[in-house]
């Protein structure tokens, strides 16, 4: 067992989880994100951070007092999970809906959500910007809109050198009932970066092209300032500490994962979130089973679609062992472990990417160094994917 669990789950009260369980270490998670809320502050960039990461309301929080300036959601359950959480019962956050807002019933939603939060909606097609603005109108109100721009995912997104992302934000800022705050952008394709100077190369682009774009449009259309949004965990103290960017939207840096340590951005050590698993069976003597498959960790080995690591996880203190196989409840485990294996003995993994493990899970157990009994948090934004 590594000293991560022994400070609270020993041999003799293993019965105290049950496993497969996503664990976060506290003490790493508050560090993860004072990081962060010191980089944006010493480089002066407002910090938003990704919601669809943790999805839980004690962690948003966590954030908020680090100087978080709101929150950015994937999908508006998520928002709409934030403003009824009792953690901000009366507080009218900032939240800004990185998502295109399609159809009469999200269009309803969005309006009720406006009524208790500053919302903020994105946009990257005429099509979009013309339901909304006459929706806006019918109902006698304005939404706030920033634009998504292509900075190489390949995803939403427009592309930041073409005559038609000018036409678009012309075409925009006659929409009586739209206010244009600015632009955004997310490089996961960062995700698949082969090196540190690839890295690099990819959020110098991100910042560099949103604001030679944001320079034209201010000119040409006489606009005070407008914010300069930019994603990605791998980036963000690239793309971050250029000069005009006005705003980071990171998400896994709160626990960080197995492909960000593969990609250099953080340590196993910086790693917050692991998984316990047990050892249920040795069906060989090279070959054990754990009760964490894909329902669990996932079949994810990247982000984004990028493959950039093998296996499906990392487990800690066993570097000879790689889980290769995982049907739904079961891990296949091979190689040459560290010191005798056996049924009911308990492993921690480092998943792939910790935003889909968390998804997948009902719960956190929180631990922390300085106590020997744990909390659990409820990850509230579950399954909020519509």
């Amino acid at each position: 067992m590594h000293p991560y669990l022994n400070n609270w789950l020993t041999s003799n009260d293993a019965g105290k989880i049950l496993t497969p369980q996503v664990l976060v270490n506290q003490d790493q998670l508050k560090q993860n994100i004072k990081d962060m809320a010191s980089f944006s502050k010493e480089h002066v960039v407002k910090l938003r951070p990704h919601f669809k990461t943790h999805k839980t309301m004690e962690i948003l929080q966590l954030q908020l007092e680090q100087g978080a300036i709101g929150v950015t959601v994937a999908k508006l359950g998520e928002a709409e999970e934030i403003v009824a959480s009792s953690l901000f019962n009366g507080r009218k956050l900032s939240i800004l809906v990185a998502y295109p807002v399609v159809g009469e019933q999200n269009l309803q939603r969005a309006l009720a959500l406006q009524k208790q939060a500053e919302l903020i909606l994105m946009v990257d097609h005429m099509d979009q910007v013309i339901a909304l603005n006459a929706f806006a109108k019918q109902h006698q109100t304005s939404f706030s809109v920033t634009v998504k721009i292509n900075t190489g995912l390949n995803r939403c997104g427009l592309n930041p050198d073409s005559s038609e992302v000018r036409a678009f934000i012309r075409n925009l800022l006659n929409c009586k009932n739209l206010s244009f705050i600015g632009v955004m952008t997310h490089a996961g394709h960062a995700y698949g970066a082969s090196s540190t100077e690839e890295l690099n190369r990819i959020g110098h682009y991100e910042a560099g092209a949103l604001l030679e774009l944001i320079d034209e449009v201010s000119s040409s259309f006489a606009l005070p300032q407008l914010e300069v949004s930019v994603g990605s965990t791998p980036t963000a103290r690239i793309s971050g500490a250029v000069p005009g960017v006005t705003e980071l939207r990171p998400g896994n840096y709160v626990f960080y994962d197995r492909t960000q340590v593969g990609l250099g951005v953080a340590t196993f050590e910086q790693c917050a979130l692991r998984v316990a698993s047990r050892v249920v069976s040795q069906p060989a003597p090279n070959r054990w089973i754990i009760d964490a498959g894909s329902k669990t960790l996932t079949l994810d080995q990247g982000a984004h679609g990028q493959s950039g690591v093998s296996g499906y996880g990392y487990v800690v203190g066993q570097p000879d062992l790689t889980i290769t196989r995982l049907s739904e409840e079961h891990g296949v485990l091979e190689g040459s472990p560290n010191g005798d294996l056996r049924i009911g003995d308990i492993i921690e993994v480092i998943p792939n990417h910790a935003c889909p493990v968390v998804n997948l899970a009902d719960e956190l157990v929180v631990l922390s160094l300085n106590q020997e009994e744990f909390t659990i948090w409820e990850v509230k934004g579950r399954g909020k994917s519509r």
